[in-house]
């Protein structure tokens, strides 16, 4: 019918206003318990550990036996002896020269636990410049007095650099003696003793103490 619209003739209108966004839920007020509680933990639970490493170190040495079922090891059980289980030897020295001072000290420190199948021995001496190995004794004394013997025209054996003067008066004892040294060095030796002892310290001389001219005395 004219002048009849069609309500379907007639374009909807699109709403382009935006939703109004919800408001956010309101934050939950934080609880202080919670927070010191947090607080608590943080520093109880390292006190914690620490004592209970310190018991464990502490209380594990009063136990007689591991956990493995055998007996804790006997430390000193398999350590090597030092020295000889010998008496102390007494030594008699000259006394001490600015020389020996300045000398010995280097020879000493570097002299060998074990000479020949020896061991060292404790000594009991005026100066720390006394050594001694074995039973009868090979002693060694740095810094001792020129020998008497040793004069002008008497013949000096030389082994492994180091010239020696031999004294065999003693019928009990091989005195040997260096004279192309700082200082003068004896080893005294027992008569049934060859000159190994002798030989295998003469590098050890020869590395501690410089060389020096031999000075006889007077023939």
């Amino acid at each position: 019918m004219p002048g009849r619209q069609h309500l379907r003739d007639v374009p909807l209108t699109e709403d382009t206003t935006e939703p109004e966004p919800e408001p956010a839920p309101a934050a939950r007020p934080e609880d202080p318990l919670r927070r010191i509680a947090i607080i608590a933990m943080a520093v109880l639970v390292p006190v914690v550990v620490a004592l209970v490493v310190l018991v464990n170190v502490l209380g594990g040495n009063d136990d007689a036996t591991d956990h493995s079922g055998h007996d804790p090891a006997d430390v000193d059980a398999g350590a090597p002896s030092q020295r000889a289980d010998l008496p102390v030897l007494p030594v008699e020295v000259p006394p001490v020269t600015p020389e020996a001072e300045a000398s010995c000290p280097a020879l000493m420190n570097s002299l060998p636990l074990e000479l020949t199948g020896e061991l060292s021995r404790a000594v009991n001496s005026d100066s720390l410049f006394a050594y001694a190995w074995g039973e009868p004794p090979i002693v060694l004394v740095c810094g001792v007095d020129r020998p008497a013997g040793f004069v002008v025209g008497v013949a000096a054996i030389q082994i492994e650099g180091v010239q020696w003067y031999v004294d065999t008066t003693d019928p009990d004892s091989t005195v040997w003696t260096t004279i192309d040294r700082p200082v003068y060095v004896q080893i005294a030796l027992p008569a049934s003793v060859d000159s190994a002892p002798v030989t295998s310290l003469s590098p050890e001389i020869a590395a501690a103490l410089p060389y020096r001219e031999p000075t006889p005395g007077p023939g």
